[in-house]
């Protein structure tokens, strides 16, 4: 041990920043070799420090990328206000500076492309997404379609998310729609295209690399294709769920899910992997086809897209693999 008078530097060889530490602990707790147990902790948290990465890296993305986009919208809305310039719908402007954010976000990240947009109608539509972990494929898809194809699409979303602090404004902004069926209806009927994931929150954090789809019983969103009128165009993201995964197979959380229906499932990742939006024929309006019938055939095109376009089950290191090619071909 140092004596009482003695420094870290003392002598012609200075002792390492830990060492010197860990004998000033040593000497005020009286803890024998403590340098051994410092030693053992700062190995410990370089070994696990890509595994909390993994699992921090997601929340922080949360924060920084969405409430950043609460901050803009605030910030958009007051200068409206004190300018006075209420003209055509206030937040038009806001909603062409956030989607291309979020568009070169999704070019530089992911390399995100849309394959098939061609088969989008001049009309109305109701587009069906499997969910992934995170939707940020649908902010990518709406915010291409809004500043290529001048397209606006509405989105249906869980009424969790107007819960979530600070993000009133933003479901205000992109009038995003909870239902009820009528609404949605009448937004067909206005002209619109409207974003729908009949799996919800329970696909987006109980699915995972086999990418099964998790409808259960819900067939409300054909009844509101056959009510509007509409084609169905169903649309899959490749590598959606190797981007952002969730611990979906503990059992335990899916029962506390099915309690309180809140994502408790703890995610991870938020890797730059490839991602590819297909879009699927439309299935065009039947008036002789029912709510069960249209769910069955909607089902059954988006799990072709699945099998046709995602190998099965995904993997994160080919789709981090896929990106790398694709950012070489472009430079």
């Amino acid at each position: 041990m140092i004596g009482g008078n003695e420094s870290c530097t003392a002598g012609p060889i200075s002792l390492s920043y830990l060492t010197c530490v860990a004998h000033l602990l040593g000497e005020w707790t009286g803890v024998e070799h403590l340098e051994d147990y410092l030693g053992y902790t700062v190995y410990l948290s370089w070994l696990l420090l890509p595994l909390a990465i993994a699992f921090i890296f997601p929340g922080i993305f949360f924060l920084t990328f969405i409430y950043s986009t609460v901050i803009l919208l605030n910030i958009y809305k007051r200068k409206r206000k004190l300018s006075g310039d209420n003209s055509g719908n206030i937040w038009d402007g806001a909603k062409k500076m956030l989607t291309t954010i979020w568009d070169r976000h999704g070019r530089i990240w992911h390399g995100y492309e849309i394959c098939g947009d061609e088969k989008i109608p001049e009309g109305p539509a109701l587009v069906v997404f499997y969910h992934g972990a995170c939707p940020a494929d649908i902010i990518y898809f709406i915010s291409r379609l809004l500043l290529e194809k001048k397209r606006f699409c509405y989105i249906v979303a869980d009424h969790f998310v107007s819960r979530i602090p600070g993000f009133k404004i933003l479901v205000d902004a992109f009038e995003v729609l909870h239902g009820p069926k009528e609404a949605c209806v009448n937004t067909l009927k206005k002209g619109y295209l409207l974003i729908i994931s009949p799996g919800g929150v329970r696909e987006a954090l109980f699915s995972d690399e086999t990418y099964v789809i998790m409808w259960g019983n819900r067939k409300g969103f054909a009844q509101v294709a056959i009510d509007a009128k509409v084609p169905i165009i169903p649309v899959f993201t490749q590598n959606v769920r190797e981007g952002i995964r969730t611990l979906g197979k503990i059992k335990i959380l899916r029962k506390l899910y099915e309690r309180i229906r809140l994502p408790v499932v703890p995610m991870y990742g938020g890797f730059p992997v490839k991602f590819r939006t297909f879009v699927g024929e439309p299935i065009p309006y039947d008036p002789n086809i029912t709510a069960e019938e249209l769910t069955a055939k909607t089902k059954a095109a988006l799990q072709a897209l699945i099998e046709k376009h995602q190998k099965i089950p995904g993997n994160i290191c080919r789709a981090l693999m896929e990106r790398f090619q694709t950012r070489q071909k472009e430079d």
